[in-house]
């Protein structure tokens, strides 16, 4: 006979999926609705903070609120977030300003930095390891619609509608996601004085938020303002390992942080995310910009990473019981150098299937990688670290996304700054025009193989970043999963 709480799980995990899929769709709709919103605000030079901002609270209060799940469970952390995200998209939508618009999107990243973690923390209590791989694939799926339903609801909401409905559409799904949790998800924390370290939560969010300033504005601002925020990001890094040392229940227990199963599966989390950012960052332009074909095109190219990514999660959980966490761990990290050859080798006569191809494989592998990675690190320790367990998971990807996206970035620069003798310079003003007005630009040929030779290097960057995952992936140790999930004391 069913328990009263495998009658709850379908219903708390419908509120995870709605919670999580407002953190999902917010990048691609917002960014579809961006030049619209940019050209009435204005102060265009501020584009790019619209999307850091969000990033950057969301990454530097990740690990903050995973360790609040712990201390106090994980339904009211969540719904704190809920509601944080839900005023800053409320607020979003009263933009008057530029500036206005990105204090906003910090709020609503903080929002997001509760939302995600505690998410998968909650379906880690409610369901084992076996099964929860199959519901890690649910969730990549809402990622997945997300990435599709996002332009197009985006695109019709700019046509027919206010842009303010960019970000009340998430009203609506807040409020039923919260009503959700408030309704079935039910913890029996003990209810007991607790002692939250402020101090070094402010120090950690201080220092992660000025560290991502730093890997931001590399290369776009002067190296004195890069400066001073690395030495912010060092001076509270100091002080925040001192104040970790001295408190009595600190924000972030390093000794958890330092256990193999999480360290190793973090690094080859960290460093997968850079090799993904890489291959959606600079995927459509190879493919509209080298290839000469259309953006739609390019879209279907990198969607096939967003159609594997489920599909690898959803085998990966059937194969735990048969092959082992650490090998199915191993597998998707052999998959990613793999799909990453594919453009390497790619050039500028090469059929788009071939970028197709080269997705699907990486998509599959970070589906096995991510899925077991996950299911690692929860099943490496109890229910009352699991929030702050599973929160570095999250926190390593979003940094992995940043730095990739950077360095990745960097290399792309440096290649065009010493295109070979005799090329045509190349800046993004001349990309982006080409990617605008096909065949607008004299010479189209000759940037489109400066470009071509620049984007080859990235993929190459990208292929070895790809290979480092794997060897990383092997320090993994083998973890023995649990088959029966593990809930809060008491429950």
């Amino acid at each position: 006979m069913p328990t009263p709480q495998n009658l709850r799980r379908p219903l708390v995990l419908a509120s995870v999926m709605a919670a999580m899929f407002m953190i999902a769709i917010e990048a691609t709709i917002v960014s579809t609705a961006m030049p619209q919103i940019a050209g009435q605000l204005g102060d265009l030079h501020l584009y790019s903070w619209v999307f850091s901002a969000f990033l950057l609270t969301q990454t530097a209060t990740t690990v903050v609120f995973g360790k609040l799940a712990d201390l106090y469970g994980r339904k009211p952390v969540m719904l704190v977030g809920i509601a944080v995200f839900l005023v800053g998209s409320v607020l979003c939508g009263l933009a008057w300003s530029m500036p206005s618009l990105i204090v906003f999107r910090l709020l609503q990243g903080i929002g997001a930095g509760a939302i995600q973690p505690v998410c998968l923390t909650v379906v880690g209590d409610l369901y084992s390891a076996q099964e929860r791989g199959k519901i890690q694939g649910y969730l990549a799926s809402v990622w997945g619609i997300s990435s599709v339903f996002g332009p197009l609801a985006g695109g019709l909401i700019i046509q027919d509608l206010n842009w303010a409905w960019i970000f009340w559409i998430n009203v609506p799904i807040g409020i039923a996601a919260a009503a959700g949790f408030i309704a079935f998800l039910h913890e029996g924390v003990l209810k007991e004085a607790r002692s939250v370290d402020v101090t070094g939560a402010a120090l950690f969010a201080v220092t992660v938020a000025s560290l991502m300033v730093a890997i931001t504005e590399a290369g776009t601002s002067s190296g004195r303002t890069v400066l001073a925020w690395s030495a912010l990001c060092a001076v509270s890094a100091i002080l925040f390992v001192l104040q970790e040392r001295r408190a009595r229940d600190p924000m972030l227990a390093f000794g958890l942080w330092a256990r193999r199963p999480i360290a190793t599966a973090n690094a080859a989390t960290l460093l997968s995310g850079m090799a993904v950012i890489g291959l959606t960052t600079f995927l459509p332009m190879y493919v509209q910009a080298v290839l000469n074909e259309s953006a739609l095109v390019a879209g279907f190219a990198l969607t096939m990473m967003v159609l594997g990514w489920p599909i690898g999660a959803t085998t990966a959980a059937k194969n735990f019981a048969r092959f082992g966490l650490r090998s199915t761990l191993l597998f998707g990290a052999a998959l990613l150098p793999l799909g990453a050859l594919a453009f390497v080798v790619m050039g500028p006569q090469s059929s788009p299937l071939l970028a197709g191809l080269g997705s699907i494989v990486m998509g599959l592998g970070m589906g096995f990688l991510s899925t077991s990675a996950i299911v690692i690190i929860q099943d490496s320790v109890g229910w009352e670290e699991r929030g702050s367990a599973t929160a570095s998971n999250v926190f390593s990807r979003n940094l992995g996304s940043t730095l990739g996206a950077t360095v990745l970035g960097s290399v792309l620069n440096l290649s065009l700054s010493h295109a070979g003798a005799g090329t045509a310079a190349v800046d993004f003003d001349r990309i982006r025009q080409l990617l605008d007005h096909p065949g607008s630009l004299p010479g189209d040929a000759g940037v489109r193989l400066v470009l071509g030779q620049s984007l080859h290097f990235t993929f190459l960057s990208v292929f070895l970043i790809a290979v480092a995952t794997l060897l990383v992936a092997t320090l993994v140790p083998a973890v023995a999963f649990a088959r029966r999930a593990r809930h809060a004391p008491g429950e």
